[in-house]
């Protein structure tokens, strides 16, 4: 039988999803939520959007940026809203919107890459990244994973290179078609969606191509016995480069990392960049570095590869470069020196070496495997869910993580009037449309606690 208290803590959260990754992952979040008794909701900002929801309660918003906190704060009220969740808390309008929520104290989740790879990803509270609310302390770390019970078993989830590709493309094929509809929608990304689909179909259609170049580096730094450091580029968009470091993008940071080894690094060791797997193939990276490298005179030295599995890759690193990637975690696991050149949850006193570039290729310093073990067990509790995005496998697991870890975010109630429109008549926003009919539910948020799980 089930527990009363249960049914009611389900009826009284109704959740509101802003834009997920590409593909149908917050379809899958949309339908557990639902099958669990909660009300869900979805505003859809583009074609791609509606292509992968296809649930009640899709709400187009097809206005532009500056009416949006008027429109979403209309949906809040109208929909008694207690939770609200998207995917990347940089976007222009989750910006906007997690400024909104926190003066109503309703709990955003913020879905993101995981900190740790593979096999997680990352569900935080109000910010993910440099807007995380985790100390960066590392005897806080220390204290906490003393409290923790032991880690269950974890895992390993497949992981298709060529799903993430095809879910790209259909996302901007639909996102073009429907410009005439959502006219007003400005992509967050640089590109066009056409040339990013058609980078993406590049990509996999050159990509035995390029595990052969990749396999050939690799065996050359292998028989020469010469060490080797690691720097991954993380997407040209990205906003966690763009935000939350002194880059304005990805080249910038090439130079400045290529510049320091170029003047600063032994002259045996070798530097390999290593290509982002999102990455949709529009820069030509290769050239761009090996340019890059010809003019500093380490072209020798500067390797680009363009596939392998860079768990296995850190392993034998002397040491990593990073911006602020989940990269870096990898190489803290396998006991290797890091060093970040921006703002990242993972750089800590006795985790990251905390000297600067210039001195790192001279004397890099490992972490702490105490501290690094006792930050990972925290992380793991406080802000990783176990699965992955693009396999049936890691979604299943995935989306019962979501839902178990949403379980323990207790969300007290409040009595409100209520003002959803009579079912009967449907939802009707302005410059909105919703096909379904919502429930007179007239409970919201007002405290988040959050339990450990």
């Amino acid at each position: 039988m089930h527990d009363p208290r249960t049914r009611k803590e389900t009826a009284s959260r109704r959740f509101l999803l802003l834009q997920g990754l590409m593909g149908p992952f917050f379809r899958r979040v949309g339908m557990g939520l639902r099958k669990a008794g909660y009300e869900v909701y979805k505003i859809n900002f583009n074609g791609g959007d509606q292509l992968f929801w296809r649930l009640p309660n899709g709400i187009d918003y097809t206005g532009d940026g500056e009416h949006w906190p008027v429109f979403l704060a209309d949906v809040i009220e109208r929909y008694n809203i207690t939770d609200v969740m998207l995917f990347g808390d940089c976007r222009p309008m989750h910006r906007a919107a997690i400024a909104l929520c926190g003066h109503r104290h309703i709990p955003v989740h913020v879905f993101e890459e995981g900190y740790i790879r593979p096999d997680w990803v990352t569900l935080e509270i109000g910010g993910v990244n440099g807007h995380s609310t985790l100390p960066r302390d590392p005897e806080w770390y220390r204290e906490e994973a003393a409290r923790l019970p032991p880690m269950p078993e974890h895992r390993p989830v497949p992981s298709s290179f060529r799903r993430r590709a095809l879910e790209a493309v259909a996302y901007n094929a639909a996102d073009i078609l429907s410009r005439w509809y959502f006219r007003k929608w400005k992509d967050y990304r640089p590109w066009h969606p056409w040339a990013e689909g058609i980078g993406w179909l590049k990509r996999l259609r050159n990509r035995k191509t390029a595990e052969i170049r990749t396999q050939n580096i690799m065996e050359t730094i292998a028989d020469s016995g010469r060490p080797y450091m690691i720097f991954p580029l993380q997407l040209d968009a990205d906003a966690q480069v763009r935000l939350h470091s002194g880059f304005a993008g990805m080249e910038p940071a090439i130079r400045y990392v290529i510049q320091s080894f170029a003047a600063h690094a032994p002259a045996e060791t070798v530097l390999l960049i290593k290509e982002h797997p999102l990455d949709n193939g529009l820069r030509d990276w290769r050239s761009l570095i090996a340019d890059i490298a010809r003019e500093n005179g380490v072209e020798q030295r500067v390797y680009y590869i363009e596939t392998g599995d860079i768990a296995l890759l850190v392993q034998k690193a002397r040491g990593v470069v990073t911006i602020n990637s989940t990269t870096g975690t990898l190489a803290l696991a396998s006991g290797i020196p890091v060093l970040t050149l921006g703002e990242a949850v993972y750089n800590i006193p006795q985790i990251t070496d905390q000297v600067d570039l210039d001195t790192f290729w001279v004397r890099p310093t490992p972490p702490d495997r105490a501290t690094y073990d006792a930050f990972r067990r925290v992380l793991i509790d406080r802000c990783l869910i176990a699965g992955g995005f693009f396999s049936e496998e890691g979604q299943n697991q995935l989306v019962a993580g979501v839902l178990k870890r949403l379980s323990k975010v207790t969300v007290p109630e409040r009595i409100i009037p209520a003002v959803a429109p009579p079912p009967e008549k449907g939802l009707s926003l302005p410059t909105v449309r919703v096909p379904t009919k919502p429930a007179s539910y007239i409970v919201q948020s007002s405290v988040v606690t959050h339990d450990k799980v």
